[in-house]
């Protein structure tokens, strides 16, 4: 069943555009307040349900916050307000403070001008496929609003950064300290602008701050993991050991080592599940997605570590997770989850996960990534105006089966369509770069076609 406002990570949108207008969030949160405390069986009779609500750093988020509680109120929900906070925060925080659902008002790596909505249910985990069909089915009905009495009271969160930030540190281990270290952090003028600092200093790190000067419309403007040039050059002038990355929201991690070379989220994973995998504490498998490297597919077989790929979507790669029992799993983009940390993907904890390594090992991030070389991997998006059925264009298939056969097994085609943004995504790796880059070129120019 297709979602008519649902994408793969919430609903998102322009700033103005349907459905990111005030009155279209006023209606979703009242129809989201119906269905997530209409399941909800643990409430002391006569007790109002609460939902918390956090953000990042975007303007429009004082506007859509104010009209989700709203909405929420007329359904008889109570609100918690976190005020900014990183999607994971909104997530523990949650889980930690026993509201029935959690919702965070962001569109992550996304410009300024751009904003939406992620839920999170009272365990701290992305909503299942059949919540967010009932929501919508909810919000084709009139909208009522609940006698005076009945209706919900909203109240602010104070200490919601420091008990995040407590969290964090609480997955790094007690009988290790980050001294010694240098780390350049990179908060994307986003929601880690005022907890990731705290967390890596108190834990004993020097650390330099870039990107931590949210004005409402300068996030992920060229900082953050989707610009690491400002994050290089910062690790370089500095001298720093290493540096990392973040987006507008907190759930996406890069890094760069001292020599300014950037480490994507399948190099940091792999370094995560070396370093378990090494201490005979890897649970089961990995779980990738139809994004992740082969190589790094080709070095957990060699390994002998089963590995599954999941559709793109951390949601997706944790149904994957639970599915098998795991406890690892990410994305090419820096989603990363450890599920024995957090029920959430989160970039603070998982940058701490990589921290671990390089300190239990001795060993330098670039150590550490050295022997897991990755194949020549383009990824090409083209904007596109119109719906296209990428499986049954003919076009658009003969151009990769003609790949396919030139790459004769010794690489990967994917075509998909963005759950977040009008865009078509043309994937080809293989082990010849040149050969990648001409048959990833060949397909976008079809695509390309097709769109127009």
């Amino acid at each position: 069943m297709s979602k008519n406002y649902f994408g793969t990570d919430g609903i998102r949108g322009r700033v103005g555009d349907a459905p990111i207008t005030p009155d279209f969030m006023m209606r979703l949160g009242y129809a989201a307040g119906r269905v997530l405390t209409s399941i909800e069986s643990n409430l002391a009779k006569g007790a109002h349900p609460a939902v918390l609500i956090g953000k990042d750093t975007r303007i429009s988020g004082y506007m859509l916050e104010a009209a989700l509680e709203a909405g929420l109120s007329a359904a008889g929900v109570d609100i918690l307000l976190t005020g900014p906070m990183p999607t994971p925060a909104v997530a523990y925080l949650t889980r930690a403070l026993r509201a029935q659902a959690g919702i965070v008002i962001s569109a992550s790596h996304n410009p300024f001008y751009d904003n939406g909505i992620k839920f999170f249910s009272s365990m701290g985990t992305k909503l299942p496929d059949d919540i967010e069909h009932a929501i919508e089915a909810e919000l084709e009905k009139p909208m009522q609003v609940m006698e005076s009495a009945k209706l919900g009271k909203a109240r602010r969160i104070d200490d919601a950064a420091g008990r995040y930030i407590e969290f964090c540190k609480s997955t790094f281990p007690n009988h290790l300290d980050l001294r010694g270290l240098k780390i350049v952090l990179d908060c994307a003028h986003g929601a880690t602008y005022h907890v990731a600092p705290p967390v890596f200093h108190e834990l004993g790190a020097e650390v330099i701050t870039i990107g931590n000067k949210p004005d409402g419309l300068n996030i992920n403007e060229q900082v953050g993991s989707t610009h690491p040039q400002a994050l290089r050059k910062a690790v370089l002038e500095h001298q720093a050991d290493l540096g990392i990355a973040f987006d507008g929201d907190g759930d996406r991690v890069m890094m760069v080592d001292s020599a300014g070379q950037l480490l994507d989220g399948d190099q940091l994973l792999y370094i995560m599940v070396q370093a378990r995998h090494q201490n005979s504490t890897l649970q089961g498998g990995v779980v990738g997605t139809l994004m992740t490297n082969l190589a790094l597919e080709h070095k957990f077989s060699a390994m002998n570590i089963p590995f599954v790929r999941a559709k793109v979507g951390d949601r997706y790669v944790l149904e994957q997770l639970n599915q098998h029992g795991w406890q690892l799993g990410g994305e090419n983009s820096g989603h990363i989850l450890a599920l024995d940390k957090h029920s959430s993907g989160d970039g603070i904890i998982a940058a701490l996960q990589v921290l671990q390594a390089i300190i239990e090992s001795k060993k330098t991030l670039a150590q550490l990534a050295s022997d897991l070389t990755l194949y020549p991997q383009v990824l090409i998006n083209i904007k596109t105006s119109k719906k296209i059925d990428l499986e049954t264009h003919t076009q658009i298939q003969a151009s990769v089966q003609s790949a396919e056969k030139k790459l004769a097994g010794s690489g990967r085609i994917l075509l998909r369509a963005s759950g977040t943004e009008p865009i078509i995504r043309v994937m080809v790796e293989g082990e010849n770069a040149l050969q990648v880059n001409t048959l990833a070129q060949n397909i976008a120019d079809v695509v390309t076609q097709a769109s127009r």
